[in-house]
């Protein structure tokens, strides 16, 4: 065994306290056992003795005592910082010294008289305690001098504007424009000076209970430590733009604001002044110009607000550098492309993002009667977990922003195209099999008829008027007519006739299926709304994307717009995507007017459907989701042809061509798939003829509600327009008018089509029907 050492050290200070009996030390020298130190000794040192190996007995004793103690038991100076930092055992050792003046040495053997083993918890839970009053202390102290700052530079701000604008006088008189007394300070200035003093002096009392001379530095150890787990990002942060997904749900920033575009509905300005060039532009022009930076600059602060990835960079007046273009075609919303600046103006930086470009959704004036959007915004981000559709970034009270494809819109040429019409319906299985149906959504059925059970008050409340219009305006004598007013009762006939032939409708479809449980088996996740603007084209960037791959070609469509979509049945969704063939909204004479001739032919039918029928899309397999049906009748029973691997992963059939030929050989199974493929085709086009009539009948009732009445809301006008106090432009209200879709004139044509439809399935005759109508109806190819 070598030679023991000692180690000296100077104590700073002493404990003053009743003298504490010393205690005999496990410390020592070898062969000192039996050596007392005498109580009049003046060493003040610190012996350090080699431990003695300890009996083999006494090991259960030493395993009942903490690491604690045996911490102490260091040569190391005691911390003199704070005494917060100072263990309750040191303190006692240095009591003991002071009193006593020899060395009082900590037995392993056995505990001190006045600190046992279960004492030893309560002294760390102090120490504990101490590390957070200092911690509150810095924080406090910390804000404190933060409001002080702020406090002497709000003061030096406001003596530099004084002296800035002095008062000016005339003749040693001031003037009217200056005030003749001086400004006072307001009562909240004074009453924050004496807030934060009186808090002052309650940190000061608090510092003096703890024993602190100073404030303490908030120090890494006063922080809390934080584990290899903690290093991932909070859940609890501030939503980003983009859309985010924690713990499986779509977190998506929104706002309550308001943003008005009813000054930006035109399809030209909007974009980008970076010249300051001398304008020559008419009173009008001027108007709309400063309207549009108005807009511009509101979109802006909404950007900010919704922290949209890099559009944080512009300023807050940068109106003048974004484009604001509206896109046409849009008749529910407002639609808009929102461009950043070039990067002439906002060059990039390193470690920043670039602003993309956005697009805008600003919801029409009437949808809310039309349209519930907790429910769209549910659907989207169901939608957004399976990567279908645009992502949503942001939303706000009568919008919101979605992720912009670079992509063009389809026309209505597009839609007669064989190969894009087949790529059409590949999209549409993948939708319809792609998004499972909750059981709620299943159980209230086809939304078709939620939608019209929704609308029909505001509706009828709205067609009502209209027929006792038009009944008054055909008993006139004299030539002038209003347009609207002479077309005749907005669905053909009065509106509790259509009401009545609809209720006949419905009871004829419950009639044909039983019960309506056949009809919730057929039910499908369906968009709804499948007309030509809302389906583009993606233009990948690279020439070796995936999506130029003859089998992906069809995913370079991406329908949006998802604002009708809901359960229904796949025939609803087809009648719906053929009634729309009929249609052109962009037509400069008459965007609302159906031409029947348009409507697919029953060749085309069977192309699109077959193509719908045939597609088997694939599905990546995620964990705790079930696949969705992937057969073409949805019933789980699997098409023919489709060969079924056995269970065992080792079968020597997996690797045996003549053993997966099916019985009969492949010309037999051919001929059975083919016939299966035209027995479900069948199903599907009677399924869309039986489903057209609600399709036609929901549109009427959602123009009705969409259509500005005149006379109807007057009053509300007015009341707005008297509290801006300001005069309507005549010009704007002209243009608006002439840009306006005739939506009365979209319902009529819709009720047409309706009317014919009925008459095909035997609901009424057409000797029933009045002779203004019957001329007028629309029938298309079966």
């Amino acid at each position: 065994m070598s030679a023991p050492s000692s180690v000296n050290e100077s104590m700073n200070g002493s404990v003053n306290g009743p003298t504490i009996r010393p205690r005999r030390s496990a410390l020592r020298y070898e062969g000192d056992s039996d050596r007392i130190h005498s109580s009049g000794a003046s060493s003040k040192a610190v012996q350090i003795a080699e431990p003695e190996t300890p009996p083999i007995e006494e090991h259960h004793v030493k395993k009942q005592f903490s690491a604690g103690v045996a911490k102490r038991l260091g040569g190391r100076p005691a911390p003199t910082s704070s005494p917060s930092k100072t263990s309750l055992a040191s303190v006692t050792s240095q009591a003991d010294i002071d009193n006593t003046g020899s060395p009082t040495v900590l037995t392993a053997s056995s505990a001190p008289m006045d600190e046992s083993p279960a004492h030893a918890p309560q002294g760390r839970h102090r120490d504990k305690i101490n590390r957070i009053s200092e911690r509150l202390v810095a924080q406090v102290a910390e804000w404190i001098q933060h409001e002080k700052t702020k406090r002497e530079t709000r003061k030096t701000v406001k003596l530099l504007r004084r002296r800035k604008t002095p008062p000016i006088h005339v003749n040693g008189e001031p003037t009217a424009s200056s005030p003749t007394r001086p400004r006072s300070d307001s009562i909240s200035s004074d009453s924050s000076e004496v807030s934060l003093d009186r808090l002052q002096n309650i940190l000061n009392d608090g510092m003096s209970a703890l024993g602190l001379d100073q404030v303490p530095q908030l120090g890494p150890r006063l922080g809390r430590r934080r584990s290899r787990r903690s290093l991932k990002a909070p859940p609890a942060r501030t939503a980003s733009s983009d859309t985010e997904f924690f713990d499986g749900d779509v977190v998506v920033p929104s706002c309550d604001v308001f943003l008005d575009n009813s000054k930006t509905m035109s399809y030209s300005g909007g974009k980008a002044t970076t010249e300051d060039t001398p304008s020559q532009a008419s009173r009008r022009e001027e108007k709309e110009k400063q309207a549009w930076l108005t807009f511009k600059n509101e979109i802006i602060r909404l950007a900010h607000t919704l922290r949209l990835k890099g559009w944080r960079r512009i300023p807050l007046n940068g109106g003048e550098t974004i484009s604001v273009e509206r896109l046409s075609g849009a008749l529910t919303n407002a639609v808009y492309v929102v461009s950043p600046p070039p990067e002439s103006v906002l060059p990039p930086q390193e470690g920043k993002r670039q602003p993309e470009k956005v697009l805008l959704r600003v919801y029409g004036p009437q949808v809310e009667h039309l349209i519930d959007r907790e429910i769209e915004l549910g659907v989207l981000k169901r939608l957004a977990r399976k990567k279908i559709g645009p992502r949503l970034l942001g939303t706000f009270l009568n919008g919101r922003f979605e992720q912009y494809f670079n992509s063009t819109t389809l026309t209505p040429e597009n839609l007669r195209e064989p190969e894009t019409s087949r790529q059409i319906a590949k999209r549409m299985r993948e939708l319809h099999d792609g998004v499972e149906l909750l059981e709620h959504e299943k159980d209230e059925g086809p939304g078709v008829w939620r939608n019209w059970d929704k609308w029909l008050d505001q509706a009828e409340k709205t067609a009502m008027y209209l027929d006792n219009q038009v009944a008054a305006e055909l008993q006139k004598t004299t030539r002038h007519k209003e347009t609207w007013k002479t077309r005749g009762f907005v669905c053909g006939v009065e509106w509790p006739v259509f009401r009545q032939m609809v209720q006949k409708y419905r009871k004829f479809l419950e009639d044909y299926y039983g019960s309506p449980t056949k009809i919730r088996e057929k039910l499908v996740f369906a968009h709804n709304d499948t007309q030509y603007g809302n389906i583009l084209r993606i233009r990948p960037d690279d020439k070796k994307s995936p999506l130029l791959q003859p089998a992906n070609e069809h995913k370079q469509l991406i329908v949006i717009d998802f604002e009708y979509a809901g359960a229904n049945l796949a025939g609803l969704e087809f009648a719906n995507h053929f009634s729309e063939w009929t249609y052109n909204y962009h037509d400069p004479v008459t965007p609302h007017v159906c031409d029947a001739t348009k409507y697919p032919t029953l060749e085309q039918q069977r192309r699109f459907i077959k193509a719908y029928v045939d597609h088997q899309p694939k599905f990546p397999s995620v964990p705790g989701v079930s696949t969705p049906s992937v057969t073409p009748s949805g019933t789980g029973t699997p098409m023919p042809g489709m060969l079924q691997s056995t269970n065992s992963a080792s079968s020597i059939v997996e690797f045996m061509l003549d053993a997966r030929v099916p019985p009969g050989g492949w010309k037999e199974e051919d001929a059975r798939r083919e016939a299966e493929s035209e027995k479900r085709i069948m199903e599907l086009l009677e399924e869309t003829r039986l489903w057209r009539v609600a399709n036609s009948a929901q549109w009427v009732v959602w123009g009705i509600i969409q259509a500005k009445i005149p006379g109807l809301d007057d009053g509300a006008k007015d009341v707005v327009t008297a509290l801006e106090g300001s005069v309507p432009d005549e010009e704007l209200e002209a243009e608006e008018e002439a840009d306006a879709f005739d939506y009365l004139g979209y319902s009529q044509e819709r009720a047409f089509f309706f009317w014919a439809d009925c008459v095909r399935l035997g609901l009424i005759t057409e000797e029933e029907l009045p002779e203004n109508v019957r001329s007028r109806l629309k029938f298309v190819e079966q």
